[in-house]
């Protein structure tokens, strides 16, 4: 299973909030690009990025330091926020970012997908309230599960689907094994499991998932790595093979 350090970025700065909440927020360093050399130079695979400002505004007005966090890395980095057509994709990629992540847009307008998915890779953003989707910045209700919602993009060229269980993420709780190991059972997409990981043992618990011989694919972890709870080089060694340390 990948590890995926995440660098939320709101005015430049590498920020957290606590579960979507921007009133909520917690900067944890003003050089996103060095925060990302030092994930991969601790064996991060990939770098996980999300334009917080592009979310809730649909300005790109991060695009600058995404450019920076894709030159100071030889690992690959996959970006959300904002993405509401192709033309925001494809000013991505250009960036350098090696896949995009397409969450509301993609409630919204599944035909953008596969627009997109048609030239470059993509993963679609599921954020569910129990099992069901909320868009929006988590503000609006679909009435559709994010079971229904993998089945319809089952045939779109989706490279992964990033799915987060709002009530933990930020809490370091734990991530929800369940409502994951559920959709991983109903989906042939790759499942990046998001929210809730707060120990080396989380990780451990999401690799050790199997149904049907799939795993999940990755796993995006945030404020623990901020707060010290275990550094990119432990938890890999620990998914490796070296236990936890």
């Amino acid at each position: 299973m990948k590890l995926y350090p995440a660098i939320d970025i709101r005015g430049g700065n590498a920020v957290r909030l606590y579960q979507g909440d921007y009133d909520r927020e917690t900067v944890y360093g003003e050089d996103p690009a060095a925060q990302a050399a030092a994930f991969a130079a601790e064996g991060a695979e990939w770098i996980h990025v999300v334009d917080l400002d592009a979310a809730r505004s649909g300005d790109p007005v991060n695009r600058d330091v995404i450019r920076s966090i894709c030159a100071a890395v030889d690992v690959p980095v996959q970006v959300g926020g904002g993405v509401r057509s192709v033309e925001a994709a494809a000013a991505l990629f250009d960036l350098g970012v090696a896949r995009v992540v397409i969450g509301s847009a993609a409630v919204d307008d599944p035909d953008l997908v596969r627009a997109v998915a048609a030239d470059h890779p993509v993963a679609v953003g599921l954020d569910a309230r129990g099992d069901e989707v909320a868009t929006h910045g988590w503000t609006e209700r679909t009435g559709r599960t994010v079971g229904d919602l993998a089945a319809e993009f089952a045939d779109a060229g989706v490279a992964a689907l990033v799915v987060t269980e709002i009530g933990v993420d930020g809490t370091l709780a734990g991530p929800d094994l369940d409502g994951l190991t559920r959709l991983l059972g109903s989906t042939e997409i790759p499942v990046i499991a998001s929210g809730g990981v707060g120990t080396v043992q989380h990780l451990l618990d999401l690799a050790a998932v199997t149904v049907d011989g799939r795993r999940f694919e990755g796993a995006i972890c945030g404020r623990a790595i901020y707060e010290g709870r275990f550094s990119v080089a432990g938890a890999r060694a620990a998914l490796d093979g070296g236990g936890v340390s």
